[in-house]
């Protein structure tokens, strides 16, 4: 792996100190490295600046503009977007080396997203290989501007497949998986709410059986085990914690 790669690595973040090094050094071999910090305060943005002289200070509001924001300080035409707790594989920079060479008619590629619990790999109940849509001309890719789950929105052309993994380690226990599960289902709400999204609790409760049973029954997550089972419980319950909290938006709106 002696020669850099003409690809820009963009990550956001914010206080991610234990984590950063681990994402940037998996991805020396490209030739631009990023990082967009929200203010961090643990030392994130110190760390990054081991790795490169690229490191803005940004503060996030909408998720789906502050990655575009990012994208946009690349200068090479491909763009990888890592978030801080993810790391590339070895076999990344292969593979991308052989379709720069090669060249491709695609515009984007996905990415297998190999998750994990503390040490354990989820294999199953759709945790993998849950391709991400990761790679990407960057005049040909945008996300859209929204403050949860945006949706990635290919201008022109179409989305290839990889095989090499992106290695996601944002769990390390799983009261670090309910603290992003708390988080995200307030941002669930908050986007329910801006839209007027109409939902009962009887439909709450179908909407959470269902992802229970889909992530449990029809895409394997018993094969995971206790860790499976834990999974599928906290899918149905970002579904009626989202509800919960929408209820709450709701009162309080109400109030005088």
């Amino acid at each position: 792996m002696s020669d850099k790669l003409p690809v820009s690595v963009a990550v956001i973040t914010r206080n991610e100190a234990p984590n950063i090094a681990g994402c940037l050094e998996s991805v020396r071999w490209a030739d631009e490295l990023i990082v967009v910090d929200d203010f961090s305060t643990d030392g994130t943005d110190e760390i990054a600046r081991r790795y490169t002289d690229k490191v803005f200070s940004r503060r996030m509001n909408i998720e789906g503009a502050h990655r575009n924001w990012a994208y946009q300080k690349a200068a090479n035409e491909w763009v990888l977007s890592l978030d801080a707790d993810e790391m590339a594989s070895p076999e990344m920079y292969d593979e991308i080396a052989e379709m720069l060479k090669s060249g491709t008619e695609y515009n984007a590629f996905a990415f297998p997203l190999k998750n994990f619990i503390g040490d354990y790999w989820v294999r199953y109940g759709g945790w993998y290989p849950a391709s991400k849509l990761r790679f990407f001309r960057k005049h040909k890719f945008k996300y859209e501007e929204v403050s949860v789950h945006p949706r990635a929105i290919l201008s022109d052309g179409h989305c290839g497949q990889m095989k090499s993994d992106i290695i996601h380690k944002g769990y390390p226990d799983f009261a670090h998986f309910l603290d992003s599960l708390n988080r995200q289902t307030t941002l669930e709400a908050q986007k329910w709410a801006e839209d007027n999204r109409s939902m009962s609790l009887a439909r709450a409760l179908r909407k959470a059986h269902d992802r229970f049973f889909k992530t449990y029954f029809l895409k394997k997550g018993y094969k995971d085990g206790f860790i499976g089972f834990l999974v599928a419980v906290f899918a149905f319950m970002y579904q009626f914690m989202s509800f919960a909290k929408l209820w709450e938006i709701k009162i309080k709106r109400k109030q005088p």
